[in-house]
C-alpha cells in the first residue's frame, strides 16, 4: 500500500486516516525525504496518535528548486477538445519550479491574463535518476518513480496561443499548485495506475473527470522518450497530461477552416472575442477543488482546493 506524506513549514508528516504523525528525518528537500523512506515507515509504524491534518498547514510535498517537466496533448478526451486527428508526436515542455506552489494556496491571475485556465494532471515524482539514453519499461517504473501527486498546470491561454509560449504561459508564480500528499509508492502499487481517477471541479461544478486509461502515453513510454535528450534527478517532477473538459477548446470546423486565411493579429482577436463568451475560464473568487484517487483507495492523493485572486 502507498503511505501519504505531508509537509508543513515543521517538516514532514506520514499521514494515517485523518491524523499525521512527524517523521523522525533530517529531510529538507523532497530527494532527501525519499532517500529516508526507512523514517517515514517508522513513523507509519510509530502507533502514535498523531495530529488531525486538519490542522496542519500543507506546504507543496514536491520542494524547489527542481525540475518542472510537463506532457503536451497526453489525453485522447484532451485531444478530442483541442481539435487534433490522427496520430500526435509526444511533446514536452518546461514549466518553471517557481511556479510550484502549496494545495490550499491562491492561484494568482496576472492583471495581463484574461483568459485563465484549469489543467488537473498526475505529477510523477522521481526516486532515482534518470539518465540520458535509459529505457523504462513498465515493470521498471519503481525503480525510477517515488511517488505520486496531484498538480494543477494552470495556463494563460492568450500568452500560450498569441506567443506559441508554453513556459510562459505556464510558468507564474502560483501556476503549478502541487499536493497535498505526496503518495509513496510500493512497486505492487504500480499495478493499479491506470485506475486513478482524476476530477477537477470549480465552484463545485465537475469540469474533468478521467481515468489514466485515457492517456496516450503512459509513464513507462514517457520517461524512455524523455530520456532521449533530458536528465531527471530525485525531487524532478513530471506532469504527464490533462484530461478533456478545460475552458478552452477547439473552435468550430468552419472557423478553423478560415483561421489560415486571416492575418494572425485579425485572427486571434476574432476568437479571444469569441472566448470572452466561454464562463468556464477562472475568474476571482472561482475555488479549484481537485482529486486523483483509485476507487477502492489503495492510492488516494487527498485534495487540492486553491482559490482564485487577482495580482495585488
Amino acid at each position: 500500500m502507498s503511505t501519504n506524506v505531508l509537509r508543513t513549514a515543521d517538516g514532514w508528516w506520514v499521514v494515517l486516516g485523518e491524523c499525521a504523525v512527524p517523521v523522525d528525518t533530517k529531510a529538507v528537500t523532497t530527494a532527501e525525504l525519499i532517500a529516508d523512506r526507512d523514517a517515514v515507515r517508522e513513523a507509519a509504524l510509530s502507533g502514535q496518535a498523531g495530529t488531525p491534518v486538519s490542522e496542519l498547514a500543507a506546504l507543496s510535498p514536491v520542494t524547489t528548486p527542481c525540475r518542472v517537466v510537463a506532457q503536451m496533448v497526453n489525453y485522447r478526451s484532451h485531444a478530442r477538445d483541442s481539435g487534433f486527428t490522427g496520430d500526435i508526436p509526444p511533446t514536452f515542455f518546461r514549466k518553471a519550479s517557481g511556479s510550484v506552489s502549496g494545495p490550499g494556496e491562491a492561484v494568482v491571475r496576472p492583471s495581463h491574463v484574461k483568459f485563465l485556465d484549469y489543467e488537473i494532471e498526475l505529477g510523477l515524482v522521481m526516486g532515482a535518476p534518470l539518465p540520458i539514453g535509459t529505457v523504462v519499461g513498465e515493470r521498471d517504473l519503481p525503480s525510477y518513480v517515488a511517488g505520486l501527486v496531484i498538480t494543477n498546470d494552470v495556463s494563460a491561454r492568450e500568452v500560450q496561443l498569441t506567443k506559441t509560449q508554453f513556459y510562459e504561459s505556464k510558468s507564474y508564480p502560483t501556476f503549478t499548485p502541487t499536493g497535498p500528499y505526496l503518495a509513496l509508492l510500493e512497486p505492487e502499487d504500480f499495478a493499479h495506475l491506470l485506475d486513478l481517477r482524476l476530477k477537477l471541479s470549480v465552484n463545485g461544478d465537475l469540469r474533468q473527470d478521467r481515468t489514466l486509461a485515457d492517456m496516450i502515453v503512459r509513464p513507462a513510454q514517457a520517461l524512455t522518450l524523455l530520456a532521449r535528450f533530458q536528465t531527471l534527478d530525485p525531487g524532478d517532477l513530471l506532469l504527464t497530461g490533462t484530461p478533456g473538459g478545460t475552458a478552452l477548446k477547439a473552435p468550430p470546423k468552419p472557423v478553423e477552416k478560415i483561421g489560415p486565411l486571416l492575418p494572425p493579429a485579425v485572427k486571434w482577436k476574432a476568437f479571444f472575442k469569441s472566448q470572452a463568451k466561454n464562463p468556464h475560464y477562472l475568474h476571482t473568487g472561482d475555488v479549484i477543488t481537485a482529486t486523483i484517487a483509485t476507487p477502492d483507495g489503495r492510492i488516494d492523493l487527498g485534495e487540492q482546493r486553491t482559490p482564485v485572486t487577482d495580482a495585488r
